[in-house]
């Protein structure tokens, strides 16, 4: 559709299970915690994972979601050649300061049936970072909310341990 002029590259506008969903401005302490957090996982995941910052992903046939933070199998080329998919996802994070219902109810199920292994949601208003894993067809079969004082480390990269106040500021 952006070939054929419908959108242009500055819509705001992602793919949810085959339609078109406009997505929400970005405020400022949602634009700032997603640097923040692309500070704390660069220099943590250099070498063994690509940091992906609100780009596509594709999960299934109808849907091309834009997360936050995305962190991908590296790969020689980058992945110029195709969007990344499910089984090249270690971490998907998405930021919410206004949309947390949205969030949880329609993309983390969505990640869930497309198989994404974990996903976070960095909840701004309340200050905490819920995380889901083993993903199946009717969801997560293992959720978690961690808050101020805890910390939260992507399965994948076990070693790699953030406190929630250092993400969600």
């Amino acid at each position: 559709m952006g070939s054929a002029g419908i959108f242009t590259e500055d819509d705001r506008v992602e793919l949810l299970d085959g339609q078109i969903v406009d997505m929400s401005p970005i405020g400022s302490r949602h634009a700032g915690t997603v640097k923040r957090l692309i500070g704390l996982l660069a220099a943590a995941v250099a070498g063994r994972a690509i940091v992906s910052v609100q780009d596509p992903v594709l999960v299934g046939p109808r849907s091309e979601p834009e997360p936050d933070v995305v962190l991908l199998r590296p790969r020689d080329d980058f992945y110029c050649g195709a969007h990344p998919g499910p089984g090249d996802v270690l971490l998907l994070i998405e930021v919410v300061d206004t949309t947390v219902l949205f969030d949880r109810n329609v993309k983390v199920p969505l990640y869930a049936r497309g198989a994404v292994p974990e996903v976070w949601i960095v909840d701004l208003p309340s200050g905490v970072v819920e995380t889901y894993r083993a993903p199946g067809p009717d969801g997560y079969r293992e959720t978690a909310r961690a808050g101020r004082g805890e910390t939260v480390s992507p399965r994948a990269l076990p070693d790699i341990v953030l406190r929630v106040e250092e993400i969600a500021g």
